[in-house]
């Protein structure tokens, strides 16, 4: 290499001779050497063009400036006749980075470490570079307490100019914390003040927490807790004097000492403003919590700043700057503060960007914006702008950035950046549940259409108990106010006894036209009308508040018994039918209460009007973690309809962070119904249902509350025949279930099976439910968006305001009545859909209840 370079200056040397004694012009310049870096980017940084006069100045100012693009290893400058030559060599590039052996660090945190220092696959390589983040991260690992961390590197030379990096990290082992010394303290003892510590000598569950793990990092966090813990109770002067930290020769254990000097406690004497105040002074007194009297605290100081530098940022002056300044009296040991205001000038926004929208236009962003451009920058209505972004659910995530202006002092530019995420779905879905059994589903639904913010959805679904066909529209902002506007069709077809309810079911279509009105920021009101109708089909087993159920007398049995023969088994159907007809109607029949249905039929066409009222202040419109929801409707269905019944309801919820990892979340549901007019109650397929999932877990979906009457079931002890619905005989069992069917009048088989001696639930129209949830976050999750987990306790039931003579478990609303239950639940968002489950116990279940300890759910929305 010292050779390379001799020759090098020699030829340098001799080619300025050269060029001095000729004193040509440069004719042209060629490059030699090039293998990846064009010769446009040396030309760029070259300061020699054609047609110059070649010095020694000239060359040590072009070697300079080549050099200083880092790409180059060795550069020669020399003359050819009148043309300028310059030969290089490159410095090789990266190819890969290999890191081996790191736990504590992540790897893609390294990588981006290396990055922002020079270090990545397509770059140049710089041995200084690689040394310096070396040692840049051996001093990371200090700080964590790993003290015997060591770090290998290895380059390794490939074709076409080119090198392999290899990074071996030995992170060694953390030091323990032996000991823990405060010295100087005499207001309160070691035991309060190491208390607020993170950083611990070994324990009993030191092995899970790591808090004996000595960390620069939480030592410096631990130090602050203590100033404030003492300035916070008026010791203004307090300071932790100085800190040692003694690591033992084998490097695995560490002693700390702390210093402090406590001082004396201070009160207040005074508070007050001063400086250029622009806003009524009793204005800003509002925000200032210190009062005379009081016991100084720095919390109280610094919380006031905050605020009273908020409320200017309200008004526009978003660079204000609002500083505490104690004067301390020595005799009396007290404290006069001043809080001295520099509001700066007023700031207007000069423009509104966005970032990271590549599918969303930014239509569908400006117009959740709450701060304009060219108006006076408010700090609460740039923070209402970028909660209204995650609020939409197209994104994970949006973030601000105010920007300063180059070369004003009053203009400002904000940037939204957003991240998204899917709103919507293409294709088709598998799922199961316990509820549901599997289900099957074809749908599009996209949340924000073609990035406008519209939603359209067609679906398609199958489950055990379901088929569905719908489609919905909604535009969000059917005018520039925000009123929506949507709509929606549907046809549903439902077995109900499928779900844990009364055997019945339903055949229905309709559709609706909904309407929305913003009345505030977190406010809204909703308007719906549409048209439905429904087909019941009970069968010949439906329970009795369905479907009368005619018991047949003892009279019927003993003829049939009496009419058998005895040589063959069976009898006459055309003698019994002939017998049966002369019998009279009283000795067949005894048809009870009737049914539902046998008073108002089996087919019904509504027009429903609706009201709701909605208020959300929540964080995020999925898996929210603060905020409050709360929701209010009433569904009519209008005079003239085949049925004229309401609905009421209320949904609230409110998450309250207790920390920063736990959050408590409270719901409460309830609901309402009643028929008018002709309609003495409740349509029974509106009433409410509780158990399972989003109600009382620990519980079979839809099983608590009132349960139904069943149908009147004979036993024939002889063998027999009996006439089916068509007059056919069938040959009988010695035993078996029988029903008369009430539309015939004849005696039929329970052939589907339908009947159990249980009652089926039936549902009520009161609804009662609440809960309580300590949500916490999933160890060894990253995304903790997608996530919910807690424990929780439910509580609810379903009653009746109009039980029937025979129905049980049924009782007008009554809060001894209702059903507890406590557990854990967990709800993963996966590429598959919703996955839920829970483990709960009932605590108060009565011997009519189903209940069920572990509950799950796949690929269902919940």
């Amino acid at each position: 290499m010292i050779r390379f370079f001799a020759f090098g200056f020699f030829l340098w040397s001799v080619s300025l001779l050269a060029a001095a004694q000729n004193s040509l012009p440069i004719s042209d310049v060629r490059i030699e050497g090039l293998q990846r870096i064009s010769s446009e980017t040396v030309f760029s940084a070259l300061p020699i063009s054609i047609g110059d006069r070649v010095s020694s100045r000239t060359v040590a100012n072009a070697s300079r400036a080549l050099f200083g693009t880092g790409n180059f290893d060795d550069i020669q400058i020399g003359m050819d006749g009148d043309v300028l030559v310059v030969k290089v060599v490159e410095r090789p590039a990266i190819s890969t980075i290999n890191l081996e052996g790191n736990k504590a660090l992540a790897t893609e945190a390294l990588l981006d470490g290396l990055k922002n220092s020079g270090l990545a696959e397509g770059q140049v390589f710089k041995r200084s570079t690689l040394d310096g983040m070396k040692m840049e991260l051996v001093r990371q690992y200090v700080s964590q307490g790993r003290y015997d961390a060591s770090i290998e590197t290895d380059v390794v030379a490939e074709p076409r100019n080119r090198v392999s990096i290899s990074i071996n990290i030995d992170e060694g082992s953390n030091a323990t914390i032996e000991h823990i010394n405060i010295v100087g303290n005499n207001v309160y003892d070691d035991e309060t003040l190491l208390d607020l510590f993170e950083l611990k000598t070994g324990g009993l569950f030191s092995f899970f927490s790591s808090s004996n793990k000595y960390s620069r990092e939480k030592l410096k966090g631990d130090l602050e807790k203590l100033n404030s813990y003492y300035l916070d109770r008026g010791y203004l002067l307090f300071n932790s004097d100085s800190v040692q930290v003694a690591i033992s020769p084998n490097r695995q254990s560490v002693y700390i000492t702390v210093n402090v000097i406590e001082g004396d406690k201070y009160t207040v004497s005074s508070a007050e403003l001063s400086g250029d105040l622009v806003l009524p002074e009793n204005d800003l007194k509002r925000f200032v919590l210190v009062r005379e009297g009081q016991v100084f605290s720095q919390a109280l100081v610094t919380s006031t700043e905050e605020f009273i530098t908020k409320r200017l940022g309200n008004e526009g002056y978003n660079f204000a700057k609002v500083r505490g300044i104690p004067e301390t009296n020595e005799e009396d040991k007290s404290v006069d503060l001043k809080f001295f205001i520099d509001p700066g000038k007023r700031t207007y926004v000069r423009r509104i960007d966005f970032e990271g929208n590549a599918r969303t236009s930014d239509e569908v962003l400006r117009r959740e914006m709450r701060q304009i451009e060219s108006a006076p920058a408010s700090a609460d209505k740039i923070e209402l702008s970028r909660i209204r972004l995650e609020r939409l659910g197209y994104f994970k995530e949006a973030k601000v950035d105010t920007l300063e202006v180059p070369g004003t002092d009053d203009l400002i530019d904000l940037r939204y950046t957003v991240e998204e995420q899917s709103s919507g779905s293409l294709g088709a879905s598998i799922g199961f549940s316990q509820d549901s059994g599997l289900l099957l589903s074809t749908n599009i639904q996209q949340n924000n259409f073609f990035g406008t913010g519209k939603q359209v959805g067609f679906g398609i679904s199958r489950s055990d108990f379901a088929s569905s066909a719908s489609f919905n529209y909604s535009d969000p902002y059917f005018t520039e106010d925000g009123v929506s506007r949507g709509f929606n069709v549907y046809y549903r077809t439902t077995d109900y006894e499928e779900i844990n309810v009364a055997s019945y079911t339903t055949d229905s279509y309709g559709a609706a036209v909904t309407f929305g009105y913003p009345i505030s920021e977190t406010e809204r009101l909703g308007f719906n009308i549409g048209f439905n109708r429904t087909l019941i089909d009970a069968g010949v087993s439906a329970v009795k508040e369905i479907k009368s159920s005619p018991r047949l007398l003892d009279i019927i049995d003993n003829y049939f018994v009496s009419q058998l023969d005895s040589s063959t088994g069976t009898y006459n159907v055309a003698e019994v039918l002939e017998d049966l007809d002369n019998l009279p109607a009283s000795a067949l029949t005894d048809p009870g209460e009737e049914g539902f249905l046998d008073k108002y039929g089996e087919e019904f066409n509504n027009f429903t009007a609706g009201i709701s009222w909605r208020q959300s202040t929540l964080n995020r419109g999925l898996l929210a973690t603060r905020g409050v929801s709360q929701s209010v409707s009433l569904e009519v269905a209008v005079p003239g309809s085949d049925l004229e019944y309401f609905k009421l309801g209320y949904e609230g919820q409110v998450y309250v962070p207790v920390s920063n990892s736990f959050t408590l979340r409270f719901r409460t549901q309830l609901g309402y119904g009643d028929g008018y007019g002709e309609l003495e109650n409740l349509p029974f397929y509106q009433n409410f249902y509780a158990g399972g999932f989003g109600s009382v877990r620990g519980y079979k979906s839809n099983t608590l509350g009132p349960r139904s009457t069943y149908a009147d079931i004979y036993s024939i002890s002889q063998a027999a025949t009996a006439i089916d619905s068509s007059g056919n005989a069938l040959a009988l069992s010695a035993e078996g279930a029988y029903v008369l069917d009430p539309s015939t009048g004849l005696l039929v088989v329970d052939s589907a099976n339908t009947y159990s001696n249980d009652p089926d639930p039936f549902g009520g129209n009161v609804l009662i439910e609440g809960s309580m949830e300590l949500l916490f976050p999933l160890p060894f999750v990253k995304d903790q968006r997608s996530v919910r987990s807690g424990f929780f306790f439910d509580v609810g039931n379903v009653f009746s305001t109009q039980c029937g003579e025979s129905q049980l478990n049924c009782s007008t609303p009554d809060f001894s009545s209702l059903r507890m239950s406590a557990g854990v639940g967990a709800t993963w968002i996966t590429g598959f859909g919703p996955l839920t489950f829970s483990l709960g116990r009932a605590l108060n279940a009565e011997k009519i209840d189903e209940t069920e300890i572990f509950q799950f759910s796949l690929g269902r929305t919940f």
